[in-house]
This record gives structure tokens, sequence and C-alpha cells, in this order.
């Protein structure tokens, strides 16, 4: 999934149709995991973290051949009942996971972080793993052509950049990309338990992760002891149907926030009416479309800035300030820097894009044929205009990618614990309709959802209802069942007030958090 912002061959390949190995199964059995070596690597947020490296096969189907490595971060328990590693992820796929085992341990109650060894890890291709994966440094440089295709040269622009980009991933990493995908990443989680010495495993994942962890939970059953999913991916649509279900969702937020803007209207003097916001914002998009601000902030990177508004409104008042300022005076500055703080995370982040891209483009069948797109799009465009093409071009690479296509897994099962659901309704990246569907299709599994909430990743952000429900989980197991499709109610995180009133954004965790989440999946 797009999950912030952000993903994309020599001659084009067939996509085929490559089965998954069974439930549980591989090819051949896999090779005994080698210990793990922890060294300390604390920082001044997280002094007890420690790291370390494991060696696993980079074809799981060949245990002894090419060895990657995967890099690793652990908080160690320090309480008896003793509950086995906690293995966490921030999502993407690409995001890297060893500093939110530093964040988890630290802000999940001591009684319960101190009964487990919190796991971190960067997936394959990911961060500190080893190879790290950078098909095209500044693929995101400022300042890219217009997203949205008004005109056959823009179209044939935008197509040049993500046909280009995928031919360089091929050209770079051929022997690597076959062996990106979530069932190879799943794999080597259970290679990480084998090292851990343990018998089961818990696992938390965020967006992209709650996916990751039903796949790993599909495969090995038997080696599951908690499972949290927290803003999930509908399976049902990965990934081509999931990203156009986002740009609904994302604009749904994008007028949230327009809305939440005409409220202070006193501070922002954009207008009362949130048409009249929304007509001023799509006004400013169109005059960077001609002149960039700063040199830097055209209309694509204005779209870039905003869409992290959709994940988490404690942006919103920051975002709200440079808009205000542009309009008022044409004053760039501060749009530039709400582009450098949020939006250029792609730019910054070359490895993880390129993870996404691989990860997703591997998993599944997408289109081929650019007429289907461009109908798709457009069509969503016409109802959803805020994010669609954005989100088109994030994603275009795999209409070129330069493997086969493996064919998804089916995640429901009946034969692990029951796992805990965590969604917003109004969650824009994984919309809502991913924790209804998975929670029927994990047996016994309970959904905890944040009424009227429309950020992504909803746990330990400073909603106390929606973290005691976490805390008791993962201390005994407790899990809500209610009576209908929904188990559990939380009451939103309030919204922000404006800066200038003193009372900005929301909690430091939420904002922590979602630094270490970043954006699109």
């Amino acid at each position: 999934m797009r999950t912030r912002a952000a993903v994309l061959c020599a001659a084009a390949v067939v996509a085929g149709s490559v089965s998954v190995p069974p439930a549980g199964a591989t090819a051949r059995p896999a090779a005994p995991a080698s210990a793990v070596t922890w060294k300390k690597c604390g920082t001044t947020d997280y002094p007890t973290l420690q790291c370390g490296t494991l060696r696993v096969p980079l074809d799981h189907r060949d245990p002894g051949g090419t060895k990657i490595t995967l890099a690793l971060s652990r908080v160690p328990h320090t309480a008896s009942g003793y509950q086995g590693p906690l293995l966490v992820n921030p999502g993407g796929p690409g995001g890297s996971g060893l500093s939110l085992a530093g964040f988890v341990a630290a802000t999940l109650p001591k009684e319960v972080a101190a009964r487990y060894d919190v796991i971190g890890f960067d997936p394959r291709g990911v961060g500190r793993s080893s190879p790290s994966v950078d098909c095209a440094p500044g693929h995101f440089d400022p300042v890219r052509p217009d997203s949205v295709p008004s005109t056959p040269a823009l179209e044939q622009a935008n197509l040049q950049r993500v046909r280009s980009f995928a031919a360089a991933c091929g050209k770079k990493y051929a022997s690597v990309l076959p062996h990106l995908d979530t069932v190879s990443a799943a794999q080597d989680m259970d290679l990480i338990r084998q090292a851990l010495k343990a018998t089961r495993i818990s696992y938390f994942g965020y967006s992209y992760g709650t996916y990751l962890g039903a796949v790993y939970a599909r495969l090995h059953p038997d080696r599951i002891h908690r499972l949290v999913l927290d803003s999930v991916v509908d399976p049902t649509g990965v990934w081509y149907d999931d990203n156009l279900a986002q740009d609904h969702a994302f604009d749904e937020r994008h007028r949230a926030l327009m809305a939440w803007i005409a409220k202070y209207d006193a501070t922002y003097r954009l207008g009362s009416d949130p048409a009249r916001v929304e007509a001023e914002w799509y006004a400013m998009r169109a005059e960077l479309a001609k002149k960039p601000a700063g040199g830097t902030v055209g209309a694509s990177e204005l779209e870039d800035t905003f869409i992290p508004g959709g994940y988490y409104n404690g942006y919103w008042p920051y975002l709200a300030e440079a808009f205000s300022a542009y309009v008022h005076g044409r004053k760039t500055a501060a749009l530039v820097e709400a582009y450098r703080n949020y939006g250029a995370v792609d730019a910054s982040g070359d490895n993880g894009y390129s993870v996404y891209a691989a990860v997703q483009c591997r998993d599944t069948s997408w289109p081929r044929d650019w007429n289907q797109w461009r109908k798709d799009n457009w069509a969503a465009y016409e109802k959803a205009p805020f994010m669609v093409w954005n989100n088109a071009w994030y994603n275009a690479v795999c209409a070129s990618w330069p493997t086969s296509a493996l064919k998804p897994p089916d995640i429901a099962n009946r034969k692990i614990p029951p796992a805990l659901l965590f969604q917003a309704t109004d969650d824009a990246a994984t919309p809502y309709q991913g924790g209804v569907t998975v929670h029927r299709l994990l047996a016994g599994s309970g959904l905890v959802v944040e009424q009227g909430g429309g950020n992504h990743g909803i746990t330990l952000s400073g909603n106390t209802c929606l973290d005691d429900r976490l805390a008791a989980y993962l201390a005994d197991g407790t899990v809500p069942h209610g009576d209908g499709t929904v188990d559990a109610v939380c009451p939103r995180t309030p919204d922000p007030k404006p800066l200038s009133t003193r009372a900005a954004s929301t909690s430091s965790r939420g904002s922590t958090l979602h630094g270490l989440l970043g954006f699109r999946g």
C-alpha cells in the first residue's frame, strides 16, 4: 500500500502467475538459523536497545545458496513471566523497524513490555539489511512533472519516469528482485524466530505490516502466540484495487482538513466555508504548477506535502499555516519548509520506495496495459481528485516491472489463537473495510474500532481506550467479543488546535509514532 506517500525494465516481461507454497510449506527444509549476537546500540531515547544481524537465504527454496543479511534490534525482557519475542513492523513495504522496537518497548506499560523481548527488524532489502536496495537515487527530486496528465506531454513525461525507474531496478538488482516479496519476508521472520530459540512468537504490525503478519500466520499458524494488527490492509485488493480505494479515502481526509481550516477561519483567513477553502487549495496548486514555490514545490510536491495530513491530523496546524502564508502574500518559505518536513520523505527515502515497489510489484499481478490504468484513474479522479494521479504514478512502475507475479496467499485462518485488530473508521491509507474483512477471515479475532478516527496507526498514540485494549491483550490474551461486526468501540482522538492557541498537535507519542511509520504503507 502506498502508505505514505510513495512506489515504482528493460524489456517488459509479461506477468506470469507463480503459486505460493501451501501454508507452512517450503520447497526444501529451511537451514537451521544461527544464534544472534547482540551488541549495545542504545540511543538517548531508547538506551536499552541492542542490535544484531542474521544471515538468511536469498531464495528460501535454496537454503544452501546465496545468503543475505537482516538487521535486527532488541529491547530484552526484564521481568518474570516471560512471554517470548514480540516482533514489530512499521509497514511500507520498505519501512525500517529497528527504532520501532525501542518505541514500542518504551510506550507500552512497563509491566507488559518487561515480559517480552521486543524485536525490530529491517526486512530484506531495507535499511541496514544487506543488500539495501536503491534502484534510482533521486527519483523523487523536485520539481517533477505535474501528476495530473492533462496533456499528452505530461502523461508521457510521467510514463518515462516510471518506466525508467523499473528498468533501472531490473538492471541493478536482477538477481534480487525475484526474492523481494511478502512471502519471502514472512519466511525470514520464521528464521528470526529460530535464531531467537523461540517455539512461538508474538507479532505487532502497522499498515502493510498487518498483511505481513497475516501472511506469516497463514504460513506458520502453530508459531503464533499473540497477533496484533493495527490499521489493516484489505487482503482481497492487493495491490491495484487497494490503491484505488485509497484514492477515495484520502480525498475524504483532505476535505476533512479543509473543513478543519474553515473552522478556524479567524486564524487562517482562508474562508469559513470548506468548499471555499478547498477551492483556494486547488487554486494554489494551479499556480504552483506554473511557478513552483522557491523553485522546489510544484503541483506534485504540493500533493506530497499534504498527503501526510491524511495519515495523521497532528500535521494539520503546520500544513494550514504554510497554506495560509502562501495565499496571503505568496510567502513561499513556509511551504518549502513544510515540503521538506513532510513531502520530501520520499526524496530522502529512495531505499524505502525501491523496496515498496519491488515487493508490491512482485506480490501479485498488475495491469500491464496502460490503457487500463488511464481508464481507472481518470474515473477515480472525477470523484476524488486530490491524490489519484500522484498515487497512480507512485505505483505505475508495476505496469512494466521486470519480474513475474506471485499469487497472493489466502490469509483466512482458523488455526491461530485469537488475534486483536485495531481500525479507525476514517483511515485513508487502509480504509475501514480492510479491518472488517480480516476480522472475518481470522477466526476468533477481536476488532476494536476508533469511531470517527481518521489517523493511520492508532495504538500507542495517546488514546487510552485503545491502548488499554492493547495492553490487556499482550498481558494475558484478552480479546473483546461483541454481537456484531465490531467487538469494541473507542472514542476518537480529538483533532488538534491551531498552533497560535498553544494547544497545537496531539500527543508527542503520536508524533513520534508517525515519524517511525512514515507514509504510504
